[in-house]
């Protein structure tokens, strides 16, 4: 039987949270209800303006380890050593720009390679590293030139296409990706912009062994609960935990 894993980011958490400036809703506490329902992995993204995310909030979920933790990080030495300190059991790398709202797009790895090459090592002595690249051929060729261990699909383009009813050559072009990465030896994850109507296709591609969703899961419960939204998610993507 095919196993897809499910991480939950929660960054969105800590931005409620850091409306004002208290403690609540606590991350350590979302992480019980994570770990009650059988997600896989909790992803948070430590962005250099610590918009959401903060670096005690790191330090408090590696140490309490309710799930595995993936840290989702810009190459910058500033964020290696912190990674390094902390020892997630994986961290991803993202570009990142300080003006922007979200991710908008791949890592250009092709064109990173010399910088790449030397952030790179120290990293993945110590844990799993995956790249956040679009769905091209060329950056995940040289991915897997760099050694790392998965890539992360961006599915943000799919996901916009899907709200036109025009995501068809996006999803094909994700396909043709993930399969690249299991002819090439690299675990296949995806991620952004997915919800309860656009994922469902994504989680067909057998190829992609991880999804990594956090906005959608976090607002949706607004209205119906973490517990109960997550578990619908989980089983839309027919994860093993949700029968």
């Amino acid at each position: 039987m095919r196993k897809i894993r499910l991480g939950v980011n929660i960054d969105h958490v800590a931005t409620l949270r850091n409306a004002r400036n208290e403690n609540f809703p606590n991350l350590l506490d979302v992480s019980k209800i994570l770990k009650e329902i059988q997600v896989d992995s909790i992803t948070v993204h430590l962005r250099e303006d610590r918009r959401h995310i903060r670096d005690k909030d790191v330090i408090d979920l590696k140490e309490k380890n309710y799930l595995p933790l993936n840290l989702e990080m810009a190459a910058t030495k500033e964020m290696k050593d912190l990674c390094l300190k902390i020892l997630p059991e994986s961290c991803c790398i993202v570009p990142e720009r300080r003006e922007e709202l979200t991710t908008e797009g791949g890592l250009d790895v092709k064109n990173q390679m010399d910088y790449l090459g030397t952030f790179l090592p120290d990293l993945k002595k110590k844990m799993k590293v995956s790249l956040f690249v679009d769905p091209d051929f060329d950056q995940i060729r040289a991915s897997k030139d760099l050694g790392v261990a998965a890539v992360e699909l961006h599915t943000g383009k799919y996901s916009n296409l899907f709200r036109e009813k025009k995501q068809h050559n996006e999803l094909e072009r994700i396909n043709k990706a993930a399969k690249l990465c299991r002819d090439i030896g690299l675990d296949c994850h995806a991620g952004h912009g997915l919800n309860f109507e656009n994922v469902k296709d994504i989680s067909q591609i057998d190829e992609i062994l991880e999804l990594n969703v956090g906005h959608f899961l976090v607002s949706h419960s607004l209205y119906t609960g973490l517990k109960d939204t997550i578990l619908k998610f989980m089983k839309i993507i027919d994860h093993p935990k949700s029968k």
